[in-house]
């Protein structure tokens, strides 16, 4: 599949010289992964880093006891940081990746990445700005599960996977994935949600009543 010149697709890329640019194109390839596909897993070591075109890809983390937590999630123009990090590490992953659209991404071997990092000092500058970025997401994560409110950070969500419209289909167990907690702490709150008149449920799909309401909640 020809995607064209998909260094132009990426604030990072674009902004590389000439002839890196050139040197990517060369050594990349586009790959496609259908919606649901795991892209990686823990105890796999990295041999490609991704740079995703088209599509969203769900980084999360899943404790002995089963509990799930969304880390973040790598949407169109974006890297998976957590890829780089393992490949400049050379260690396996410690978290999973799934595919949660149809994934379209280019993939740079890890030796042609290598390469690029040792070499050319504006990719490498690249890569690092990608990886702070994403690490303050991160440590932003930790502070949300360690410190928040579940009632605001539940109601950001909400409003966040809504993507501006009034109705998802979203289940209480993956809500309590995407905010590290218990299915039965959402299962409370949702009915808090809905007593208010904020929201209206049903058997996996939640329909945002007063958006406003939530807006106001998670703001506070």
């Amino acid at each position: 599949m020809s995607i064209g010149d998909w260094t132009e697709l990426f604030d990072g890329t674009r902004a590389l010289p000439p002839d890196v640019r050139k040197r990517l194109r060369q050594v990349a390839r586009v790959v496609k992964v259908p919606a649901g596909r795991t892209i990686f897993s823990p105890d796999h070591v990295p041999e490609n880093l991704l740079f995703l075109v088209e599509g969203v890809i769900r980084v999360s983390q899943t404790s002995d006891t089963g509990r799930e937590i969304v880390l973040y999630r790598v949407e169109a123009g974006e890297s998976c940081v957590l890829t780089t990090a393992c490949i400049l590490s050379e260690e396996a992953y410690h978290a999973e990746g799934i595919a949660e659209t149809d994934v379209t991404a280019v993939a740079l071997p890890r030796l042609a990445f290598d390469r690029l990092v040792a070499e050319a000092a504006a990719f490498r500058d690249f890569v690092f700005a990608a990886y702070s970025r994403r690490l303050v997401d991160l440590l932003r994560v930790v502070d949300d599960v360690a410190f928040g409110q579940i009632d605001m950070r539940l109601a950001g969500r909400l409003v966040a996977l809504a993507q501006g419209k009034d109705e998802l289909g979203v289940t209480h167990q993956r809500l309590a994935s995407e905010l590290g907690t218990a299915r039965e702490v959402i299962s409370r709150q949702l009915t808090e949600f809905q007593r208010r008149g904020w929201i209206e449920q049903s058997r996996g799909h939640i329909r945002l009543t007063d958006r406003t309401a939530l807006e106001t909640l998670a703001a506070a």
